[in-house]
């Protein structure tokens, strides 16, 4: 099979992966004291972390590379799939670029909630979006996917994804304070793994494949 630059740009997916993956396990080493059991991933990229600049060199890959890979993956399906699965797959992109950009401009003031209209805009409005986005754009997938059994495959990837988000999200609402860091990286390694397998399917041009 002969790849086209766009087949070899869904590599940047398990790139992104891989870059997100390394910061939240070896960002703690240069925060004392954190436990990631109960701790938010978001407080290792907090103004007042020690951990920031190794987080930021960690994860530099992550953010370009899974907005490059998902926007390939948009060019990629246009003739393809039903409308649906584009529109669920646009708005997973949507999604990508709202998490980028919106943690970038608000991060945490500093570690755990401070309160500040920084800290407001990182909770309720940007994890709020990325949440809802993620959620609606899964659904839109799985319903596509389904509709004359177009892209199974890619349906059940989706409803992995949802039920991880799902899963985090009512275990970060409901369970004890203790494991808010277990259920919250639940919640955020779903999208982040999603958006991989999407660039494993444009990288083996699967797309085209489907009706």
């Amino acid at each position: 099979m002969k790849r086209s630059l766009i087949n070899w740009l869904g590599l940047l997916g398990l790139v992104s992966l891989i870059s997100y993956t390394v910061a939240v396990v070896f960002s703690p080493f240069a925060y004392p004291g954190y436990n990631w059991i109960s701790q938010a991933v978001s407080d290792l990229s907090a103004t007042n972390a020690p951990s920031l600049e190794l987080w930021n060199q960690l994860s530099s890959l992550y953010g370009l590379c899974g907005i490059v890979c998902v926007m390939m993956v948009c060019v990629a399906v246009q003739g393809h799939l039903n409308k649906p699965t584009r529109m669920g797959l646009y708005l997973f992109a949507v999604m990508n670029w709202v998490s980028v950009v919106g943690y970038t401009i608000f991060p945490l003031s500093a570690s755990g909630y401070a309160g500040t209209f920084q800290d407001m805009m990182h909770v309720y409005v940007v994890t709020v979006l990325v949440v809802l986005l993620s959620l609606i754009s899964l659904v839109l997938i799985m319903i596509g996917g389904y509709c004359k059994k177009r892209s199974v495959s890619l349906a059940l990837w989706a409803i992995i994804a949802f039920v991880m988000m799902f899963v985090g999200a009512i275990g970060v609402a409901v369970a004890s304070e203790a494991y808010f860091g277990v259920f919250e990286r639940i919640s955020i390694f779903a999208p982040i793994t999603f958006n991989a397998v999407l660039g494993f399917y444009l990288f083996n041009d699967k797309f085209k494949k489907m009706p």
